[in-house]
C-alpha cells in the first residue's frame, strides 16, 4: 500500500486497495501446508461453553427430516411373510415392541456402566454439565465425585493452547476440578465478550464502518480482528489478576508499597512478563494503548463540543479521572470494565461507575448519612410510606434477640444437637450430609479475580500506579532488553496495528500458535454466540 501521507487512513481509497491486494492473493496458488506435510486449519478453534445456537439447531432438524424422507420406510422383520413365522414368535413381536416403548432414555442411561456416563457427560457443554449438578442429588454427586476425568476431557478437546501456557495443569490431583475448569472459561467468556465490544467500536469509530452496506463488507476483517483480539485480551485478564494478588503479597512483605521505592521498572510486572514469551509480549504490547482509549472512550461523553452541547444532550457528568480508570483496571479488572461496558446509556454508565468507585474508596465510617440512605423514596401524591421492619434487630429491651435467619437457624440447630443429642440426632446428620454435599465442593471457592476485603482495599488503593505508566514503560524496557526489536520505532502502533488485525496474512499460522492444532473443527466458535450485547 502507499504511504499513509498518500493514502488515508480508512478513507475510500483505503479499502480499495485492501480489496485489491486480497484479489491479487486470491489469484496466488493456495499456500495451507507446512513443511512436515501437515495442513492448518483457517478458522479459530475454541468454543465457550454454551449450547449451539437456535439457527444451528434448526438446520439440524431440517436435515434430519430429509434424511428421514429419503430413507426406506420399513424393517427387515416386514420383508418376512408371517405365515412362515412359529405361533410363538407372532405373539411374541407385539410383546417387544411394547417392552420398547416402555423403556425410557433416562433409564437406558442409568443402566449404562459408570465409565460409560462420565464420558457420555464429559462430552457435554459446561453449562449442560453445571445444570446437571442442580437436577438431584444423585446427579451432583456422580458429577463431584468423577470431576477428574471431565476436567481431562475438556482440556484435551475445547481449551486452546494459550489458556494452558498461562494457566497449566496443576500438578496436584485434587486442584484438577470443575472450578479450575470453571475459571478458565469465565476468562475466556469475558475476553471473548470484550473482543467483540472493541471490535464494534473499532469498526464505528476508527475504520468508520456506519452504514450496513460498508458493515456487510467490512464483517471478514472484524471477525478477523475479533479472532485475534481474543487471546491478546486473556492475557491482559492474566496480568491484572496476577498483578493484583503480587501487589497485596509485596505489601505485606515489606509493610509498604511501591511508592516508596526508589525503581525504573516495575519489580511486580517486570515478573508478571517474564512468563510471557516474546511473541505474546509484542503483540499484547502492539495492542494495549487501543484496548485502554477504548475504554477510556466508552466512559467519556459522547461529544467533545463542550458544557452547552452537553447541557442541551442531557450529559451530566463529565469524563472520570485517571484514578477511576486505574482501579477500574487494576482492582475490578476486565471483568468490571465489561460490566461497565455494556450498560446503555451514558448517564446510566456513568452512575453505575461513580457508585462503584465510592463502593471501593469509602468505608462505611467515612461515608455520609446521605450516602448511606442512598437515594429517598417519595410515596404516592408526597404521602409517605413507612419501611417495614422485618429481619431487623429489636433493642427495645435487654433480653431482645434477632428475628430467626438462615444462620440462626443452623446455629441454633447445632447447639440444639449439642445439648439434647437423642432428641436431634437424626435430623442434624441428614442436614450436615446435605450441606456438605451441595456447599463442600469446589465450586465454592469463588470467581476469579473476585472482590477485594475492606483491608486489602486499604492497603492497595493507595499504592496504584499511573495510568500513563501502567504496563507501557516496563513492557518496553523488557522488549528491548530481550531484543525481540532492535529499536523502539519497530515497535507497531496505530494504523499499523490496525492493519495487522484486520489483514489475511499469517491468519494460519497465528491460530496455530494461538489455538494449537490438537482441537477439532466442531469446536469453532460461533459468532452468534457472543453476538449479545448491543452497543449504542
Amino acid at each position: 500500500m502507499d504511504p499513509p501521507h498518500v493514502t488515508e487512513f480508512a478513507s475510500q481509497r483505503y479499502f480499495d486497495k485492501l480489496k485489491q491486494l486480497a484479489e491479487a492473493k486470491d489469484r496466488q496458488p493456495p499456500n495451507a501446508s507446512h513443511l512436515d506435510g501437515s495442513v492448518v486449519s483457517p478458522t479459530s478453534t475454541f468454543i465457550l461453553p454454551i449450547g449451539a445456537s437456535k439457527l444451528q439447531e434448526q438446520t439440524d432438524a431440517e436435515v434430519l427430516k430429509t434424511a428421514d424422507k429419503k430413507r426406506l420406510n420399513f424393517k427387515f422383520r416386514s420383508i418376512i411373510p408371517l405365515r412362515n413365522l412359529t405361533e410363538h414368535d407372532q405373539r411374541r413381536l407385539p410383546n417387544e415392541n411394547a417392552h420398547k416403548k416402555r423403556a425410557a432414555f433416562d433409564q437406558l442411561f442409568l443402566a449404562l456402566p459408570n465409565e460409560l456416563k462420565i464420558q457420555i457427560i464429559a462430552s457435554l457443554p459446561l453449562s449442560d454439565i453445571l445444570n446437571l449438578r442442580l437436577a438431584s442429588r444423585s446427579w451432583h454427586a456422580m458429577i463431584s465425585l468423577n470431576e477428574l476425568p471431565i476436567v481431562r476431557y475438556h482440556l484435551k478437546h475445547h481449551i486452546p493452547a494459550y489458556a494452558t501456557r498461562l494457566y497449566p495443569v496443576p500438578e496436584d490431583r485434587a486442584a484438577v476440578n470443575i472450578h479450575y475448569l470453571c475459571g478458565i472459561w469465565h476468562r475466556l467468556h469475558v475476553a471473548a465478550k470484550l473482543a467483540f465490544l472493541i471490535c464494534e467500536w473499532i469498526t464505528k469509530e476508527l475504520f468508520l464502518r456506519r452504514t450496513e452496506e460498508q458493515r456487510r463488507d467490512f464483517s471478514v476483517q472484524r471477525e478477523r480482528m475479533r479472532r485475534r483480539l481474543i487471546p491478546l485480551l486473556f492475557t491482559l485478564f492474566h496480568f491484572f489478576e496476577t498483578y493484583r494478588t503480587l501487589h497485596l503479597q509485596y505489601i505485606e512483605e515489606h509493610g509498604h508499597g511501591l511508592m516508596k521505592e526508589p525503581y525504573t521498572v516495575n519489580p511486580i510486572e517486570a515478573k508478571i512478563m517474564s512468563m510471557y514469551d516474546d511473541k505474546t509480549l509484542l503483540h499484547v504490547h502492539q495492542v494495549f494503548p487501543m484496548v485502554v482509549s477504548s475504554f477510556c472512550r466508552r466512559l467519556r461523553p459522547p461529544s467533545y463540543v463542550g458544557r452547552v452541547e452537553g447541557a442541551l444532550r442531557g450529559y451530566m457528568h463529565g469524563k472520570p479521572s485517571d484514578e477511576i480508570y486505574v482501579t477500574a483496571l487494576c482492582v475490578g479488572g476486565l471483568r468490571q470494565c465489561e460490566r461497565f461496558w455494556e450498560i446503555k446509556g451514558y448517564n446510566s454508565r456513568r452512575g453505575t461507575v461513580d457508585a462503584w468507585y465510592n463502593s471501593v474508596t469509602k468505608s462505611p465510617a467515612t461515608k455520609t448519612p446521605a450516602e448511606l440512605a442512598g437515594k429517598p423514596r417519595r410515596g404516592l401524591l408526597g404521602l409517605s410510606r413507612k419501611k417495614s421492619s422485618y429481619g431487623e434487630k429489636d433493642d427495645s429491651g435487654p433480653g431482645s434477640e434477632p428475628l430467626p435467619t438462615l444462620s440462626n437457624t443452623r446455629a441454633r440447630r447445632t447447639s440444639d444437637a449439642t445439648r439434647r443429642p437423642n432428641e436431634a440426632t437424626a435430623p442434624l446428620s441428614q442436614a450436615t450430609m446435605l450441606e456438605s454435599l451441595v456447599f463442600d465442593t469446589s465450586m465454592s471457592a469463588g470467581m476469579p479475580m473476585g472482590p477485594l476485603t475492606r483491608e486489602q482495599l486499604k492497603l492497595v488503593l493507595p499504592d496504584l500506579p499511573v495510568l500513563q505508566q501502567l504496563w507501557m514503560q516496563t513492557a518496553e524496557a523488557l522488549i528491548l532488553d530481550r531484543q525481540i526489536v532492535e529499536r523502539p520505532q519497530d515497535i507497531k502502533r496505530n494504523a499499523a496495528v490496525m492493519l495487522d488485525l484486520i489483514q489475511e496474512d499469517g491468519a494460519a499460522d497465528q491460530d496455530e500458535w494461538w489455538y494449537g492444532r490438537v482441537a477439532p473443527e466442531s469446536v469453532r466458535p460461533p459468532l452468534e454466540s457472543i453476538d449479545e450485547d448491543p452497543i449504542e
